[in-house]
């Protein structure tokens, strides 16, 4: 009884070793690029009894349906088998179903804490994603398996993505000394060599020996191009995976992403057709291909040298105001980098937030984007894709046009953090209250030292390590360049656009302009920093302990404790904005006293330090209008137009005002923005028109609004005395 045991099992993993074997020669074939075999060996495995081979077999000729189906048959046979939820979860991973496939791998390990592949596996859900914890986790796989080439491999390819070449090719390296053949290793120091202008790689060449239908080599060369902004390129080099392997339906996907970003739409619905078309169909294909068939609902104007995109639904309200606008923040800049761009720059602006996320989907640092640009190109949110005063649309296009600027002048070669920065610096250049804060998340980072050398700064944007660092690498960033302009000029800033323009790295081009190396310019960074944010820092848990108590007190009726701890700790943390500020408290207080006059001072400091909270700025108008303040006034409205220009109060009390001091023109604009918002009050919206068209003295236009506003109220009368004025 024992030996027929014995035999049947010597049978059992006689039969697994060969469907193994089988399963292997399949996946050689494929290694080495002989794909049509490969599909046939794949083929010839779907009759195997073994549910788990035909699911790899099903996986192989990327039947996905029906390998799903097969691997749920086999986890129900095998339910402890690491190796099936393993390989279940690759199968989620590569058909975009990272949640799904994370929860296989979790089990996976759950199974064996030392099967290696599962803890690779976990590692490529994270580096989808760019979170820190993929390099944790193949550091894992290594532990358990120092021979796994496949983790070094990603090791090397999350160090390029963090712009260390030297880490990248180290861990490259490692996986070749393992395995000659590693070809995604070969890919990432073929991608260091593309980047670096050597187009002719002998690492490609080498890839070429090993599998001649190797496509993805090229298509992860353009995914590094893409991170670095560098989309022609990408384009370029998607197309070169394609041309080796056309069923590359990833590689596809993102050049039709590419080209749209580029707005070059024609063809890029024709790629993204090609890939839904072939079942191909993730989230980007999808949405990108919805993003498209939008693009009838928007309208183009065109000037010499910009192209302005906006939904017709607001095109009326929009344009008059982002239009100028950018063309302004054009010709700045001309100035000031002296320079003049090959072409108009495209502004696209989205009413749907999730329209605006598809432009950047894919692209690291994407957490609380506003805006992004492509070459020429650039994608925002527009006013009503957000809550009511949560971003400055002027102070995001000045952001954006520094980008198109600074990206045309480097050929692209710019590190994140520099041109990041240097927009940043922009927008506090145009007006002191735009541009990055000290925010508590940024003077928590401030207080435990986590702000990166200026070297390692880009990691901060690629990979961060804890939540907050994306937006305090833009604040570190944007402080970098005002530093060095207050240091060293703007020349100095023009000078290291040079040296990245000719391909120096950061090291070179401080030391070039700055004329110092890059530990002392750290140290230097530091120590102005601290000069400047020192004392908010070190008091800043005094000034929250402070406000809380404040507040706390005013909840109490106790309102002159609250002024005298408000007033107490204020100084600690002027910059301070946002809710439960010391600012509303004091303006509130004033009020209660019946001191109009001081609670305007107060907000008007408010405004001046960034503040954008729409209710708090339209009290502050209102107070200033009654006060008699109309130039105070006149900066408060607009700065509501900047955060919040769908408000038909603020375009009627600014059209008003407008027109009082002289200014008709703007009286027109204001007023017509009003009928653009459809208000309920059409007729007095048409009359007020009418009234700043008359001041204009452009009376046929000021006849028909008078007229249009009869036409809804007959029985107006100041409207059918101006139109006796009109007719005399």
């Amino acid at each position: 009884m024992r030996s027929r045991f014995l035999l049947s099992l010597l049978l059992a993993f006689s039969a697994a070793g060969a469907r193994a074997g089988a399963l292997d020669t399949c996946r050689e074939l494929q290694h080495h690029g002989k794909l049509a075999a490969a599909q046939t060996c794949f083929a010839g495995l779907l009759t195997s009894p073994d549910p788990f081979v035909r699911a790899e077999a099903y996986f192989g000729l990327g039947r996905f349906d029906e390998a799903n189906e097969e691997f749920r048959t086999a986890y129900r046979n095998q339910p402890k088998s690491a190796i099936v939820k393993a390989e279940w979860g690759q199968l989620y991973l590569e058909h975009h179903q990272p949640g799904d496939a994370a929860t296989l791998f979790e089990e996976a390990i759950e199974a064996d804490q030392n099967y290696a592949p599962a803890y690779l596996g976990m590692a490529r859900v994270f580096a989808v994603s760019y979170d820190k914890r993929a390099k944790d986790l193949a550091y894992e796989a290594l532990k358990r398996d120092p021979k796994l080439a496949a983790a070094d491999e990603l090791l090397a390819y999350l160090a390029l993505e963090d712009n260390d070449s030297t880490a990248a090719t180290e861990e490259a390296r490692k996986a070749l000394a393992t395995s000659n053949e590693a070809l995604d290793g070969m890919a990432v120091l073929a991608s260091i060599d593309w980047l670096n202008e050597k187009p002719q790689s002998e690492w490609m060449d080498r890839i070429l020996k090993v599998n001649p239908a190797y496509g993805e080599a090229y298509a992860t060369g353009a995914h590094f191009f893409e991170i670095n902004r560098r989309y022609q390129q990408a384009i370029s080099y998607y197309r070169k995976a394609l041309e080796l392997n056309d069923h590359l339906w990833s590689a596809r996907s993102q050049l039709g992403v590419n080209l749209m970003r580029l707005g070059l739409d024609t063809e890029a619905k024709q790629q993204l057709e090609l890939c839904y078309a072939a079942h191909f169909r993730d989230a980007e294909t999808v949405n990108s291909l919805r993003l498209l068939d939008t693009l009838k609902d928007y309208e183009t104007f065109k000037t010499g040298t910009t192209e302005l995109v906006l939904n017709r639904k607001e095109a009326a309200l929009l344009r008059p105001y982002i239009e100028p606008e950018l063309q302004r923040d054009v010709a700045v800049y001309e100035r000031k980098y002296k320079m003049k761009l090959p072409g108009p720059v495209r502004l696209e602006v989205f009413p749907n937030h999730q329209d605006f996320v598809v432009r950047t989907l894919g692209l690291p640092g994407q957490g609380g984007l506003l805006g992004v640009t492509f070459g020429l190109v650039v994608a925002m949110d527009s006013p009503s894709a957000r809550s009511p005063g949560e971003f400055n649309w002027a102070s995001t296009v000045r952001h954006e046009l520094s980008h198109v600027y600074v990206l045309t002048a480097t050929h692209h070669l710019v590190p994140r953090w520099f041109t990041e920065g240097l927009a940043v610096h922009e927008e506090g250049a145009a007006s002191p209250d735009w541009g990055d804060r000290l925010t508590p998340d940024v003077i928590e980072a401030l207080r435990k030292k986590q702000l990166l050398p200026v070297l390692e700064l880009d990691r901060g944007f690629v990979h961060p390590e804890y939540p907050a660092q994306v937006l305090v690498s833009y604040y570190e960033a944007g402080k970098i360049c005002d530093f060095i302009v207050e240091k060293w000029g703007d020349d100095a800033i023009l000078g290291i656009i040079r040296s990245y323009a000719d391909r120096k790295t950061t090291a070179e081009a401080i030391e070039e302009n700055l004329h110092e190396p890059v530990a002392a310019f750290d140290k230097d960074f530091t120590a102005w920093l601290n000069r400047k944010t020192g004392d908010t820092v070190s008091h800043f848990y005094e000034w929250k302990r402070g406000m809380q108590q404040a507040y706390a007190d005013l909840k109490n009726g106790k309102k002159d404790d609250a002024a005298r701890e408000a007033n107490a700790v204020h100084g600690y943390y002027r910059d301070y904005v946002g809710g439960d500020s010391n600012y509303e408290l004091t303006a509130n207080l004033f009020l209660a006293r019946g001191d109009s006059a001081g609670a305007a001072n107060v907000l008007e400091q408010y405004r001046d330090a960034g503040g954008t909270n729409v209710e708090t700025l339209k009290k502050l108008a209102h107070l200033e209008t009654d006060l008699g303040h109309p130039k105070q006034a006149q900066v408060t409205l607009q700065k509501l137009n900047y955060v919040y220009p769908e408000d038909a109060e603020t375009h009627r009390m600014f059209g008003k005002l407008l027109l009082t001091t002289g200014d008709a023109n703007g009286a027109i604009r204001e007023a017509e923005a009003v009928l653009a918002l459809k208000p309920g009050d059409v007729a007095e919206s048409h009359y007020e028109l009418a009234k700043a068209y008359q001041a204009a003295n452009r009376r046929a236009e000021a006849k028909d609004q008078v007229i249009a506003a009869l036409e809804v109220a007959p029985n107006f009368k100041a409207a059918q005395q101006l139109l006796l004025q009109l007719s005399d």
